[in-house]
């Protein structure tokens, strides 16, 4: 074999298909266009968000619909059922292993924990589940459910109190909201 026996192999290249170029060679006159419509003339472009002039999606969904709460307080969660399980494997430090004094709950010792996973939002206790032991939860927010069942389980549920703002703080009650 010679460099110059050295041929690609069959069908490894085709010459190009000159289109329009008269009836005998096979692709002329339409050029392989098909007849007439859009996609026959020269120069169309048809985007592929074109639906063929039926209203397109992004105009036949809604905008903006719905009501947006701009005063929404958005919470880090935790239920007082894996407050308490957490206390039971040991996850959360006791003041006295297996002593009768209430196991004081934070939001620091929460993330340390792993069941927290932020402390830039404020948080909420959950009522879902049953607390064994007496627990000490200082959190910026109970729901009613978990009041009760820390209280029946004698802990304490504390809530943080939020500052004041700029106008109660100069003694000025701000203005009643209409309703």
């Amino acid at each position: 074999m010679k460099l110059n026996d050295l041929r690609p192999a069959d069908g490894a290249h085709t010459p190009k298909t000159r289109v329009g170029r008269g009836i005998a060679a096979g692709k002329g006159k339409t050029a392989g266009r098909g007849t007439k419509g859009q996609k026959s003339r020269a120069g169309s472009a048809i985007p592929p968000w074109f639906e063929g002039g039926q209203t397109p999606l992004h105009v036949r969904i809604p905008k903006l619909r719905g009501f947006r709460n701009i005063t929404r307080i958005e919470y880090e969660v935790v239920n007082v059922g894996r407050i308490s399980a957490a206390v039971e494997v040991g996850r959360l430090p006791e003041a006295e292993p297996g002593g009768s004094a209430p196991v004081t709950v934070t939001a620091d010792l929460l993330r340390a924990a792993g069941l927290v996973r932020k402390l830039d939002r404020p948080l909420k206790i959950l009522g879902q589940g049953e607390v064994t032991r007496p627990l000490f939860v200082v959190a910026d927010a109970f729901t009613r459910s978990a009041k009760e069942k820390i209280e029946a389980a004698g802990g304490t549920a504390q809530v943080l109190e939020v500052p004041a703002g700029p106008l109660e703080a100069l003694g000025v009650e701000p203005a009643p909201a209409d309703g």
